[in-house]
């Protein structure tokens, strides 16, 4: 059993998908970003850097691994899946995982945060981000052109990337005029694992918070 520590954001949904995916048992551990849950002592003992996701494999002596490629590539690892095992086919994956997590996170992040909730609108920063973050969805465009998905077959890159450019509009980033990487959105959506994944965690009851204020909330703190 692997407990996920999560909250609704692109972070959160890499690994949430890929345990859908991997068909994996997991219990789902709530971190509300609202009330900074994330900074608390405990979860920090799991995850030092105080971000989402996290995850603790029980199975493995309580094995914690935080920052999310670290989990999905841990995950595909545990199952033989999503990954290819032929060193050139796994360095391609690789890749575009890292692409993702060096790229298409950190722009959008920031074109999250200046076209959202900057208390002063700068536009450099709007143009700048925004602008950025096209060029990397032009990236993935021009890969998708030929290829069905990022890396050869599905894997954890597409679940990486797509996690972010499906809420391209949230970004104020939009993809109509890039039909290879629409197309990909739209596959993997189509995917009733992705579905699932992407609905995790749901919103408490008791609360006022939505997962969708959840989320932007998450995009404000960069998680």
């Amino acid at each position: 059993m692997i407990d996920l520590y999560t909250s609704p954001t692109p972070n959160g949904w890499k690994a949430s998908i890929a345990l859908e995916e991997l068909d994996l048992p997991y219990e789902v551990k709530p971190i509300r970003l609202d009330k900074m849950e994330q900074k608390e002592d405990a979860y920090l003992a799991i995850c030092p850097n105080g971000r989402i996701p996290a995850i603790v494999d029980r199975d493995e002596g309580d094995f914690a691994v935080f920052e999310s490629g670290a989990i999905l590539l841990y995950l595909a690892d545990k199952t033989g899946q999503l990954m290819p095992r032929d060193p050139k086919g796994r360095s391609l994956v690789e890749q575009w995982l890292m692409f993702q997590m060096g790229g298409v996170g950190p722009m959008q992040g920031q074109s999250n945060v200046f076209f959202r909730y900057a208390p002063e609108k700068i536009q450099y920063a709007i143009d700048r981000y925004q602008n950025e973050t096209k060029r990397l969805y032009g990236v993935l465009d021009r890969q998708l052109a030929d290829n069905e998905y990022l890396a050869g077959d599905y894997s954890i890159a597409d679940i990486a990337n797509w996690s972010w450019v499906s809420i391209h509009s949230w970004a104020g980033v939009e993809i109509d005029d890039l039909p290879n990487l629409q197309r990909w959105v739209d596959k993997l959506m189509a995917r009733p694992a992705v579905q699932r994944g992407r609905a995790v965690p749901a919103p408490p009851e008791t609360s006022e918070v939505s997962a969708e204020d959840v989320a932007k909330q998450g995009s404000k703190l960069l998680v």
